[in-house]
């Protein structure tokens, strides 16, 4: 287990993520544990190129969690292979995503029966540095009424989690300029005109999840 995780946390983000996941999505978290690069079924080893322990171990950690959401709706021991966009490729009918910070993993998936697309980001719940959040925002952005302290980390995942969702749809490269996100009303737009729903929750970590209704 990574020094800096608490199993509470896990505990904890867990119920705040399925608190704020819309009806039909299912979710998941998973501290990244020592040995976690175990969980990767063979062929999901072989499709993920990087050799680093510690991406592997994060890209584990996530397919855990993954493999028993996919199980719980009928995908039991389905391999979520890396595309070449880097994105798992999911079950027929199916969409998801996966997310990891240095310590904690997340995933979600729904039928796209009644979600088109799905995009998940966690991040630590601490400040974004100014630098990034100069990179990050533009005019358009709207932050209502988030936490003053955090707003910069929610719009970092919000744009990263919003991007996820828009890409499989759309097939559009996005950089943050191209999306504006209103954390008060819930939704992002992409420059393709695409309007993509948004919820997060900031404790104990910052998850944004974004989907795209059928």
């Amino acid at each position: 287990m990574t020094p800096s995780a608490d199993p509470s946390e896990e505990i904890a983000l867990a119920r705040a993520m399925a608190a704020m996941a819309p009806a039909g999505v299912r979710t998941g978290c998973r501290i990244i544990r020592d040995g976690d690069e175990a969980h990767l079924l063979p062929a999901e080893a072989g499709s993920i190129p990087a050799r680093q322990p510690a991406m592997r171990r994060a890209s584990g950690a996530a397919r855990w969690i993954a493999h028993r959401l996919l199980a719980d709706v009928g995908f039991d021991g389905f391999a979520l292979l890396r595309t070449p966009s880097g994105a798992p490729a999911w079950p027929e009918g199916i969409t998801g995503s996966l997310a990891h910070d240095d310590d904690m993993a997340v995933a979600a998936v729904a039928p796209v029966a009644g979600t088109g697309s799905l995009g998940i980001d966690v991040e630590p719940a601490l400040p974004l540095p100014n630098d990034i959040f100069s990179l990050v925002a533009i005019p358009a952005d709207r932050m209502g009424a988030a936490d003053r302290q955090l707003a910069g980390r929610i719009l970092f995942a919000a744009k990263e989690a919003v991007y996820k969702a828009a890409y499989p749809l759309d097939r559009e490269v996005l950089g943050y300029e191209d999306i504006a996100v209103d954390l008060e009303a819930g939704h992002a737009t992409t420059r393709m005109g695409r309007k993509v729903s948004i919820a997060y929750c900031i404790a104990p970590r910052v998850v944004v999840l974004a989907f795209i209704a059928e």
